[in-house]
């Protein structure tokens, strides 16, 4: 099954992308967090001030979920509603293909957010099986949240968000597949001094991703994601 979406992903991105591709490699930054710390808000914000498009894995899976005619949708609603994550082959295919849509439109749009990915060890081996000498990673942006101000943000939006997920049994599953999972994603690339943390636990309009960055400062974020 997960084969065959490979293929069809192959045969709906036309070949003049890869040649987009070998002109400039798409700069990344992974953006993580638990459900609820506010990653699509605060990326919503930085595409506001440079020139970064967001890519959402959880959009990007609802959206294949809902298209008609797709032979994955009840596989990705399973998986969804159960708080599990998606196997790693449909998810990486759907955020090339994204990265290489946007890209073929626009060869100046280089630089990305993606949202809520690597969740896991196999998100991440997957990622560098796949994207390996095709990306380049910049670092991670981490938002740091409780659990509980998590849980209370996404049931808040669960009253007007429609998502399947944003119900008290399916988050206590998230968080904890977050916190097995998810968390040791961070910790690694925090090794590697890769990761800038940023306090989440604010509202909105207090948490601002260039003014409460926990390792590093306005200026030298700022150069990090204009890539100056």
């Amino acid at each position: 099954m997960i084969g065959r979406l490979v293929n069809n992903v192959a045969q709906r991105v036309p070949s003049l992308v890869y040649r987009v591709y070998a002109m400039k490699k798409p700069q990344v930054v992974f953006v993580l967090g638990g459900p609820g710390a506010g990653k699509g808000t605060q990326c919503a914000k930085i595409v506001e001030s440079y020139n970064y498009t967001h890519l959402s894995a959880g959009d990007l899976l609802r959206a294949e979920r809902a298209r008609e005619g797709s032979e994955f949708g009840v596989l990705i609603a399973n998986f969804i509603k159960e708080g599990k994550i998606v196997p790693v082959e449909i998810t990486i295919n759907l955020l090339r293909m994204a990265m290489e849509e946007t890209m073929k439109k626009d060869e100046q749009k280089f630089r990305f957010l993606i949202d809520g990915f690597p969740r896991n060890e196999d998100n991440l081996q997957g990622w560098n099986r796949v994207m390996d000498g095709k990306a380049d990673v910049k670092f991670v942006l981490f938002f740091d949240c409780s659990n509980e101000v998590c849980i209370k943000r996404c049931l808040e939006r669960g009253k007007s968000s429609g998502r399947t997920d944003d119900n008290r049994e399916s988050l206590e599953k998230r968080i904890q597949t977050y916190l097995q999972s998810t968390r040791p994603i961070i910790e690694l690339y925090e090794k590697q001094g890769k990761v800038r943390c940023v306090d989440a636990a604010h509202s909105v309009a207090e948490v601002s991703v260039l003014g409460n960055c926990v390792r590093e400062t306005r200026r030298e974020l700022n150069c990090r994601l204009t890539g100056h």
